[in-house]
């Protein structure tokens, strides 16, 4: 008897990468290029804990491609943090910074340790030894990280600071995602809710679909999916169920998005909310919905369920939440995937933004950000819609189709060394 066999990110990436270079006829060379990494870094490093124990964690960087321009990634604090992880989402940014014509390339790191059991101190601690042992890797002209989960603009304050003690000056652009007050953008904490919002409102359009009243769920109710469900509320879509870590809250009639924040910032979690039905996470994807958001781990959405999840639209505001087996079943559905690399571009767009405003020491306004921010993902959104439809493909395969194609001009143009 055989075991059906849940893939990796990793191995998702791969599957996903190697269809839209099927398609695109990617030669043969270019595709070794894209399906390895540029560079790894595999670090152990001892931290003093707050009883005076030394324990010893592991961390990642690591670069995909770098042919547009310095490579550009998250830093993720997990206990399920691996190398093949990491590597997945360094591809994911190179293919999400091209699709949204962004001049990056892709990384992204992660250490393995549980910041929700650890002291302030002891995750400043980690920071700045995790920072100084992947130094090499970083730059605000090579690698320039950013948060990811379970990070937050302190950390990335102290990424910045560690790494400008050790230059001797402070380089406020070798980071992304911090606070304003030492070089952060305007919009950055909000920009990833903000540019789902924005996709989402412009694939209703598309649709010609009304998103006044539209049943909305969200899958991972933190920085990104909280962001996305008051952006929506404001919109006039109901959102009837949000979830965490710990589970879920549902309520047909729709949830009140103040108070079940202020329960959850009461309480550390949804669950128990008053006035709402207790889901588990994997029975909030099954509800009936208008709109489906992912937005908290990969993998969510697999061949067992994706038969019993039938949404108008599933927006991908997580890195990898659907597998490839589930999206062939989705797009056998009905189900429109608007994928990760442009559903979620906005935090990334913003990022670029940030540094682009720490590089000339000029900083825009919430106007200005949001204009440019709305106009680059309407153009994505435009340029991968006009593709699927030519190539009568799903939009994941198109958008991919889209960034293999610019990075593949790129390296062209750029040659290979020697």
């Amino acid at each position: 008897m055989t075991t059906q066999h849940d893939p990796s990110l990793w191995e998702m990436s791969l599957a996903n990468f190697h269809q839209a270079a099927d398609k695109l006829h990617l030669d043969e060379g270019l595709r070794q290029v894209f399906e390895t990494t540029k560079r790894e870094l595999t670090v152990h490093f001892p931290v003093r804990m707050a009883n005076g124990d030394v324990e010893v964690f592991t961390g990642y960087r690591v670069h995909h491609n770098m042919a547009r321009g310095p490579a550009k990634g998250g830093i993720r604090y997990h206990p399920d943090v691996t190398l093949d992880q990491v590597r997945a989402l360094a591809m994911l940014m190179t293919w999400k910074c091209a699709v949204v014509g962004i001049p990056f390339g892709g990384s992204a790191g992660g250490v393995v340790c549980d910041p929700k059991r650890m002291t302030p101190r002891e995750v400043q601690h980690l920071t700045r030894r995790y920072t100084t042992e992947i130094e090499t890797m970083l730059g605000s002209d090579r690698d320039i990280p950013a948060p990811d989960l379970n990070t937050t603009p302190q950390v990335m304050a102290w990424v910045m600071d560690t790494y400008s003690m050790h230059k001797g000056y402070t380089v406020t652009g070798v980071v992304t995602g911090k606070p304003e007050s030492i070089g952060g953008s305007r919009l950055r904490s909000e920009a990833t809710g903000l540019g789902v919002r924005m996709v989402i409102e412009e694939t209703a359009r598309h649709l010609k679909m009304k998103l006044k009243g539209a049943r909305v769920l969200v899958q991972g109710f933190g920085n990104v999916g909280m962001g996305v469900a008051t952006q929506l509320n404001d919109l006039g879509c109901n959102v009837i169920a949000v979830s965490d870590s710990k589970g879920g809250a549902f309520n047909p009639r729709g949830i009140n998005l103040r108070k079940i924040a202020q329960h959850k910032a009461d309480s550390g979690s949804v669950v128990a909310f008053r006035g709402a039905e207790r889901v588990t996470n994997a029975e909030l994807l099954e509800i009936p919905c208008d709109i489906l958001i992912p937005a908290a781990l990969e993998r969510q959405i697999t061949a067992q369920n994706a038969p019993n999840i039938n949404p108008k639209i599933l927006v991908e505001a997580a890195n990898g939440p659907t597998t490839p087996e589930a999206d062939h079943i989705l797009r056998k559905n009905g189900v429109l995937v608007i994928p990760d690399i442009l559903a979620n571009a906005g935090g990334v767009t913003v990022s670029y933004f940030e540094w682009v405003q720490d590089l000339q020491s000029f900083f825009w306004d919430d106007k200005e950000i949001t204009a440019r921010l709305r106009g680059m993902l309407k153009h994505a959104l435009a340029d991968v819609l006009a593709l699927s439809k030519k190539q009568k493909t799903d939009l994941r395969t198109a958008a991919l189709m889209l960034a293999l194609d610019r990075v593949a001009q790129a390296t062209t143009l750029r040659g290979i060394y020697p």
